[in-house]
This record gives C-alpha cells, sequence and structure tokens, in this order.
C-alpha cells in the first residue's frame, strides 16, 4: 500500500519536477555551475528540433502554402521564425546514438552544427558534452528523461512546456549554486512583481544587466496573460558575463522572443554602453548589489551623472542614473537596489539622493522581506522611477512619494529562502496602481503603506526607509488592557513561584556535597 502511494504522489507532481529530480540524480561528481549547461542545452536543443520538424513535415506533405516547398530549404525555416536544424542535430538522429560511448562527441557537434546554419546563435550553444567528467551513459539517459518532454505536440505547446522546464531548471540550478546562483538569476517571484507593478503593455523594454533574461521573459508573459500584443514590446539587453548571456539567449529563444538587441561584451554597461542612443519607456533590472570594482574612476566625468558624481566604491547611483540616462520622457524604471541605498550619506550618495527627490523622480519605494536572494542576505527594496507624475493617464503624483513596507509579506520555501507568494504580489501591485489611479481606491495602512508629501520627506532629510514612515501596526480593536495586564501579572507570578521552588532544590542539593 505505501508504494502505491508513493507512485501516485510521484505522479501527480508537475512534469518539470519530476524531471528535475531525475536530471539531478544523473549529476553524480559534476558541479551545479557546470552541469546546468550540460541539461539546459539539452532542453534548448529538443525545444528547436521540436519545432523544426513540424515544419519539415508541412514543407513535406507541400500541401496549401506549402505546395511545391523544399523541405531542406534554410529559408522556409526562416520566413516563419524557425531555427533550421541539420541532419546531425536534429533530435531524432541524437536519441537513435544515445546509448554510444561517442556521444558527447555527437552533441557537440550537433551544437556546431546549428551554430553554423544558424548566425544568431553564433558562440550562444554549450559544447561540453564529451568531456571527460559527463560519462556518455547519464548523457544518453539524460537524453532520453529529456525525450519524453512536450513529445509530438505542436510548436507552441512544445515551446510553452519546454520553456516551463527551462525556467524551472534555471531556478533549481540557482538554487544548487547558492551564491554564485544569484549572478545570473533574480528570484521569479521578485521578477512578477517588478513586472506587475511596471505593467509593460507597449514600448520598449530594457535591462541592463539581463541576467538569463528573466526580465524579458516574464514582461512578455505580463502582455499574454492581460491579452496584449506580444510584438508591441520590443526587449533590450546588455550582459557581461559571456556564459549568463548565453543562457539568456537560449532562454529567449525558446519563447520565441526576438533577442538581436540582448548585448554582450565584457567591459559592462558603465564603461561599453551597448545601447547609447536608446530611450526606453520601462526599464527593468536587478543591478549587483554595492559592487567596489566598477571603474568609477575613470567616469569621473561621464555625461549620465547629472543628479552627482556617484562614489567609486560603489556602484548603486551609477546604476541609478545610467537608467535614468535611458529612460524616455514618459518612461518608467523598477528595479532592485540595496536597502542601504535608501539611506547612505557617505561619499555624496546622500546629496544624489536629495537631488533625485527634489526632482519629483521617485514615485513608489518597497521594502522587501529578507531572504529573497540566493546571493546575498543583503537587505534589499525595490526603486520606482517615473518621469512623468502628472500624466499618462493617471493622477498628478509630483509632489507625493508612496511607501510600502512588505518585510512581512511572504512564505520560507526551504531554510534560507523566502518567496513572494500570487497574493502578496497582488496586495502590493495592487496599492500602488489603486494610488496612481485617477479615482483609485488607496487609502494609508498603518505598517503597510503611506503616501509622504515631499515636506514630509524633506523633514526626514531624505530618507527613503518606508519604515520610517508607515509606523507600527494598530492594535486590534478589542485590545483589553486589564485583562492582558492581568494575565501578564499572574505569568510574572508564576515565573517568581517556579524560581523560588528551583532555588530552593539547588541549596538543597548543594548541601548533600561533601568536600574532602
Amino acid at each position: 500500500m505505501a508504494k502505491a502511494k508513493v507512485d501516485k504522489k510521484v505522479q501527480s507532481e508537475p512534469i518539470e519536477k519530476q524531471l528535475w529530480k531525475s536530471a539531478d540524480k544523473l549529476r553524480k561528481n559534476i558541479d551545479a555551475a557546470e552541469y546546468k549547461h550540460v541539461v539546459l542545452g539539452l532542453i534548448f536543443l529538443k525545444y528547436i528540433s521540436d519545432a523544426f520538424e513540424e515544419l519539415h513535415s508541412k514543407l513535406k506533405a507541400g500541401k496549401g502554402d506549402y505546395s511545391g516547398a523544399d523541405p531542406e530549404d534554410k529559408d522556409e525555416y526562416k520566413a516563419e521564425n524557425v531555427f533550421f536544424v541539420p541532419d546531425i542535430a536534429r533530435w531524432s538522429y541524437l536519441q537513435s546514438k544515445a546509448k554510444l560511448p561517442t556521444i558527447g562527441k555527437e552533441v557537440d557537434n550537433a551544437m556546431d552544427a546549428i551554430e553554423k546554419d544558424n548566425p544568431s546563435l553564433k558562440d550562444v550553444l554549450p559544447k561540453v558534452y564529451a568531456r571527460g567528467n559527463l560519462d556518455p551513459t547519464s548523457l544518453g539517459e539524460l537524453i532520453d528523461l529529456i525525450s519524453n518532454v512536450a513529445l509530438g505536440d505542436a510548436k507552441a505547446r512544445s515551446a510553452d512546456v519546454l520553456g516551463h522546464v527551462f525556467e524551472y531548471f534555471l531556478g533549481e540550478f540557482a538554487l544548487a549554486e547558492g551564491k554564485k546562483g544569484g549572478q545570473f538569476y533574480t528570484p521569479r517571484s521578485v521578477v512578477e512583481l517588478l513586472v506587475e507593478m511596471l505593467e509593460p503593455y507597449k514600448g520598449r523594454v530594457f535591462d541592463p544587466c539581463c541576467g538569463s533574461g528573466g526580465m524579458f521573459v516574464q514582461s512578455e508573459k505580463f502582455v499574454e496573460e492581460h491579452k496584449g500584443k506580444i510584438n508591441d514590446i520590443s526587449i533590450y539587453g546588455q550582459e557581461s558575463n559571456q556564459t549568463t548571456w548565453r543562457l539568456a539567449k537560449m532562454n529567449l529563444a525558446i519563447r520565441g522572443i526576438d533577442s538581436t538587441q540582448v548585448k554582450w561584451n565584457n567591459e559592462g554597461s558603465f564603461l561599453n554602453d551597448a545601447h547609447k542612443d536608446l530611450k526606453a519607456d520601462f526599464i527593468i533590472a536587478n543591478p549587483p548589489f554595492n559592487v567596489s570594482d566598477w571603474s568609477g574612476e575613470l567616469l569621473r566625468t561621464d555625461g549620465r551623472w547629472k543628479f552627482g558624481v556617484p562614489p567609486s566604491g560603489n556602484a548603486n547611483f551609477a546604476w541609478i542614473q545610467h537608467f535614468l540616462y535611458h529612460l524616455s520622457p514618459t518612461g518608467t524604471a523598477g528595479f532592485v537596489l540595496a536597502k542601504g541605498s535608501l539611506t547612505s550619506k557617505t561619499s555624496g550618495e546622500g546629496e544624489i539622493r536629495k537631488s533625485l527627490i527634489e526632482a519629483g523622480l521617485v514615485d513608489c519605494v518597497v521594502n522587501l522581506p529578507a531572504k529573497l536572494f540566493l546571493n546575498t542576505q543583503i537587505p534589499a527594496s525595490l526603486w520606482f522611477l517615473s518621469r512623468s507624475k502628472t500624466g499618462g493617464g493617471y493622477r498628478n503624483r509630483i509632489n507625493e512619494i508612496l511607501f510600502i513596507d512588505a518585510r512581512n509579506e511572504g512564505v520560507l520555501i526551504n531554510r534560507r529562502t523566502k518567496e513572494l507568494r500570487p497574493e502578496d504580489i497582488q496586495k502590493i501591485a495592487g496599492t500602488y496602481h489603486e494610488w496612481k489611479k485617477l479615482k483609485g481606491k488607496y487609502e494609508d495602512i498603518k505598517g503597510f503603506c503611506n503616501v509622504a508629501t515631499l515636506d514630509r520627506v524633506r523633514e526626514l532629510d531624505y530618507v527613503l526607509t518606508p519604515g520610517r514612515y508607515v509606523g507600527l501596526p494598530d492594535e486590534e480593536d478589542d485590545f483589553d488592557f486589564k485583562e492582558r495586564f492581568t494575565l501578564l501579572k499572574g505569568e510574572f507570578e508564576a515565573q517568581l513561584v517556579e524560581e523560588a521552588r528551583l532555588n530552593a532544590l539547588i541549596l538543597e542539593n548543594l548541601a548533600k556535597v561533601k568536600v574532602n
């Protein structure tokens, strides 16, 4: 009976969880940091092969619009935004070789062949499969495992399932890597909150430190879920870590998102801005916290520092001004920043923050719960900046800042990590939207949210910590002082009686001790 229950439980688990457990078993002695490229590369290969095979069979049948088409003509695939997959890289071919000791070399050759036929994937795909530490038998089992995902489904379903698996695996690998995992992955619930608050329905979306592309994937999902048009938003990004940039390119391709404007260079956004002329409608980002080696000394006279020169020992206010530099006249930015940025006055940071507030750019500040991020225990906050607090279909908020203290939201998913639930995200984002609306139903809630005037912020010396503004939650209305006092007095007296009893017992035992 017990075994049947276990089987039922396994079957009821989502496919991505079942796959993760099986794939993780095959990892053996390989570090998660290295293994993620093995697994994610195969999932990507399965996705592009599924999409190719579906179109290939239509071209081969030659009916309707496909009459007279050549199934081996690369242009036919390009026209439908499908990657061309040569014979030696097709999933069916690799699956037929999965039990051979040379399977690693076969997969590396497949990756090379795909890059050769698809210039947009040049230098993106991993070629790590013939390495000595990857057992050919385990690799073959991994191929068999992934073969069961979305098998025989239409392209859209295949992309959805494989895209979901890819995203889930990114998160699990980030958890497995711990601190290093946070460098390429922003927790999904944080991304969802940023996107729900920003509402990037239409326009240019920019992330100058894009990691594995989660912000873009969530933006596209948001548009889809709200019945918008995917083609109404365009994606711009930059990443300085080439390995992470490869993950982003695969993550976006598996979702059918155009990533031609997601750029890599190893100098990074400050020294080598890949989108110098871009003015974005939405900026959404999670820059690395408190970075000290951001080349600040080389950029003392940079034109981006309109509100003050950021200290060379901390990049926080350099990031803020980089975002503002790329924000359109009606644009909004939402980003994660270390909580220290809300209060810091060292090296001119306080003056920069004051200038931003006085310019009417700060729209909303959210205090986040602890333990949300994998790579740091530093408390974090969300900043929302708006270049247009007087229009865009919203009410005039030029003299106000909304503060939200969300430290008590979210749930622990393990001992070290917390995440925001859908209801937490709706509570926070809903508060922001009701405050912005022309006839919104916003009201201050003690301990959670407060609208402060600029005069109030000036009184508090331009400190932006939400806790300073929202106050403490009201005690419950049915609080009975006499009852509470009597209860506490009784507990205290009981403790005194117990303490006297224990002291008497100790003295009695000491008296029995004989000293020679």
